[in-house]
C-alpha cells in the first residue's frame, strides 16, 4: 500500500522511529524487542499528543450536540412527515451552535495517514530493504527484534511457527477487544443521551460489528497492531478524563441545559483526607445573649416619691 505522493510522510514516520529507536539504544539493547516496544509506544504516544487539539475540538462539537438535543427532538417531532425539511432545520440548527456532526471523524482522518506510514515502513523492514532514510543497521535489527517470541515485522499468516501465531493472535484479540471498549465508550453516552435518534442506533450496531475488523489485522505486522492497540488505550483514558469533566448535560422542563458538577478525578480523590485524619469541626461560638435592664418600679427611681 505504498502511495508516491505519502515519501515524504513515510520519510518522516521511519525518521522519527530512528530517533526514538535510537534514544532507548543509550540505555537499552538496540536489537531488543523491548527497545521496538518502547519505539512504537512512544512513536503512538508522540502522535496522539500532536492531534489531541482536533479531539478537543471533536469533544466540544459532540458536547454542543448532546446540549442541542431537546431542540433536535422538537424539530424532528414538528416536521416528521417532512426528512427533507427536518434534517434542514436540524443542518440549520448545528451550524448556528457552531456544531459539527461531522467532527468525530476528525482524529480518525488525522490517524489514518500515519497508519499508512507505519504499515508502509514496516512492510519495507520485513522485505529487508533500507528504504526512507532507513538505514541497513536499522532495519536488521528491527527485523530481528522478537517481541514475545513473534519478530516485529511478521504477520499471523506469515509467520512459520505456531507460537508465533499465538503470540500475533493474542495481539490482534487484545486489539478487537480495545476497538470494541472504544467505540462502546462513546456510543454508550449517545445512546444515554439520545436513546431515540436513529443514528445513535446505528452507532449501536457499529459497535458490535466493529470488533470484527481487528480480525483484517490478521496480515498486518506485528508492530503495527501493537500501535493500533496503544491507540485505542490512549483513546480509553482520553475519552474518559474528558468525559468525567464534562458528564452529560441535564435539562430543565423548558429544556435549558442546568450546569452538572463535574465528577471528582482519581487524583482528587487519593489526596482528599480520609475521614479518621480530618480535623474535628470546631466547637460552636457561645450565643451571646445580652441582659437587658429591668424596669425597676416607679417608687424605686431616683428622685420619685412615693405617693
Amino acid at each position: 500500500m505504498e502511495l508516491s505522493w505519502l515519501n515524504w510522510l513515510y520519510t518522516a514516520v521511519a525518521q522519527v522511529i530512528a530517533w526514538i529507536h535510537q534514544a532507548y539504544s543509550t540505555v537499552l539493547d538496540p536489537n531488543s524487542g523491548l527497545t521496538w516496544a518502547l519505539t512504537i509506544i512512544t512513536l503512538t504516544i508522540f502522535m496522539r499528543i500532536l492531534i489531541f487539539p482536533l479531539f478537543l475540538k471533536q469533544m466540544r462539537s459532540s458536547r454542543k450536540m448532546q446540549e442541542l438535543a431537546p431542540k433536535v427532538q422538537e424539530l424532528r417531532k414538528r416536521y416528521k412527515n417532512d426528512k427533507q425539511r427536518m434534517n434542514q432545520e436540524v443542518m440549520a440548527l448545528y451550524q448556528g451552535a457552531g456544531a459539527n456532526p461531522l467532527g468525530g471523524c476528525l482524529p480518525i482522518v488525522a490517524q489514518f495517514p500515519i497508519f499508512i506510514s507505519m504499515f508502509t515502513v514496516l512492510q519495507a523492514i520485513a522485505a529487508d530493504e533500507a528504504k526512507f532514510g532507513m538505514t541497513q543497521e536499522l532495519v536488521d535489527s528491527a527485523k530481528h527484534a522478537l517481541i514475545l517470541g513473534a519478530p516485529l515485522p511478521s504477520t499471523f499468516f506469515g509467520a512459520p511457527q505456531v507460537a508465533e501465531k499465538v503470540v500475533i493472535g493474542v495481539f490482534v484479540a487484545i486489539s478487537s477487544l480495545t476497538t470494541f471498549l472504544t467505540v462502546r465508550q462513546s456510543v454508550t453516552r449517545s445512546m444515554a443521551q439520545m436513546p431515540d435518534n436513529p443514528m445513535a442506533q446505528q452507532q449501536k450496531i457499529l459497535m458490535y460489528i466493529s470488533p470484527l475488523f481487528a480480525f483484517f489485522s490478521l496480515n498486518f505486522p506485528l508492530g503495527l497492531i501493537m500501535y493500533w492497540v496503544t491507540t485505542n488505550v490512549w483513546t480509553l483514558g482520553q475519552q474518559h478524563w474528558f468525559y468525567s469533566r464534562h458528564p452529560m448535560p441535564e435539562f430543565d422542563a423548558k429544556g435549558n441545559v442546568i450546569p452538572v458538577q463535574p465528577k471528582q478525578g482519581l487524583i482528587a480523590k487519593l489526596r482528599k483526607t480520609p475521614p479518621e485524619e480530618q480535623a474535628p469541626p470546631p466547637p460552636p461560638e457561645p450565643k451571646i445573649v445580652r441582659q437587658q435592664p429591668s424596669r425597676q418600679p416607679r417608687s424605686k427611681r431616683t428622685g420619685s416619691k412615693k405617693s
